[in-house]
């Protein structure tokens, strides 16, 4: 089976995400279902899917069989991912989320329209954050509602609390990184908020939600971690390269990570290996949301010009290339699912949005 085998149970996912806001339907106050209808507008807006999909790449690894019983435990994920992307746009003051406004910003526009009492900026975080809060028992009932063995449920449900600890902590350390002088930020510190906050909820806890779910031993779920730590920090330092503007195309995929400050591995090392010069070009747009496309660019440069994108780049090849070897020497994951993992391996570190 592959990633392409596995996007054709993603229309299943899609539908049973549309169920439960149904049934949540069926039960929630009249004056609550307008806010309701933005989270499932939210949700069913688009997105990769990605997690869902290694959910479901974890079962089969695990089981050698279609991952048809676990389409819920992957839109659990869905919603988990609502939870956090709705909470993370309001740390991040986003405007843009899926091709739509955010839903806080949103929330703010139905108070304007609506001509109420009160700020309509702070009803707006107020009432997202709620909604984001919301998603989560609809994460659980979602992975509680999974036809297999209780034990395994319950597995799976230890998976998900350790998953949303370990990705609050790399939140919390994350926010800590940007209130400091890029000088006073380690390499360590940037790999470890990535290990932490992208690597354990994007790859490892989907792999091994759906093992478990399987029935996965204790042995391959270690396997499946180490491959995906190593993965999925090098998916987050791409994903750090598409955000300061470095893709295949003029721009790549936004240049917003400069100006909304991100402590970056491209930001640390510039400031550390580049020249003084390097380091102002860079000063006067971190964190500066006003800053022009021409100081942005040229702090650009100077991550270009210290080194910093080159180091990004063989940090990136280097864990791909440990994630493959782990991949290549396990002996807990079948033969015929190593195909797989090489093409999750592709997914998450060679692309381009």
């Amino acid at each position: 089976m592959d990633l392409a085998a596995l996007g054709r149970y993603l229309p299943q996912v899609e539908g049973t995400l549309g169920r439960s806001y149904d049934a949540l339907g069926a039960e929630e106050p009249a004056p609550v279902r307008p806010y309701v209808a933005l989270n499932r507008e939210f949700t069913l807006r688009g997105g990769k899917r990605f997690r869902a999909l290694l959910l479901l790449a974890g079962y089969h690894i695990a089981s050698g069989r279609p991952p048809r019983p676990v389409v819920r435990a992957a839109s659990a994920l869905e919603h988990f991912q609502s939870w956090m992307l709705i909470h993370d746009d309001i740390i991040d003051h986003a405007d843009q989320r899926r091709g739509g406004r955010t839903v806080h910003l949103e929330v703010g526009d139905l108070h304007r329209r609506g001509h109420l009492v009160g700020d309509p900026d702070d009803y707006g975080v107020g009432v997202a954050i709620t909604l984001g809060d919301l998603e989560e028992p609809l994460t659980l009932r979602a992975l509680l509602d999974v036809p297999v063995a209780p034990e395994r449920r319950l597995r799976a449900l230890d998976e998900l609390i350790r998953m949303t600890r370990l990705t609050a902590y790399g939140q919390l350390l994350d926010l800590r990184n940007g209130t400091l002088p890029p000088a006073r930020v380690t390499e360590k510190d940037v790999l470890e908020v990535h290990r932490l906050k992208s690597a354990v909820y994007t790859v490892v806890a989907p792999l091994r939600i759906g093992s478990v779910l399987a029935g996965g031993a204790a042995e391959l779920l270690r396997d499946l971690e180490a491959i995906g730590t190593d993965l999925g920090i090098a998916f987050q330092l791409r994903d750090d390269v598409l955000g300061a503007g470095f893709g295949s195309g003029a721009i790549g995929k936004s240049a917003n990570d400069l100006p909304e400050g991100k402590r970056t591995l491209l930001v640390v090392r510039a400031w550390r290996d580049g020249s003084a010069r390097d380091r102002r070009a860079i000063a006067r747009v971190l964190g500066d949301r006003r800053a022009s496309t021409a100081s942005v660019e040229r702090a650009r440069d100077a991550i270009r010009t210290s080194g910093s994108l080159a180091h990004s780049e063989r940090t990136i090849a280097a864990l791909t290339r440990r994630g493959l070897a782990r991949l290549q020497g396990s002996r807990r994951i079948p033969r015929t699912a190593k195909p797989l993992l090489r093409e999750i391996a592709d997914r998450l570190t060679v692309r381009a949005v």
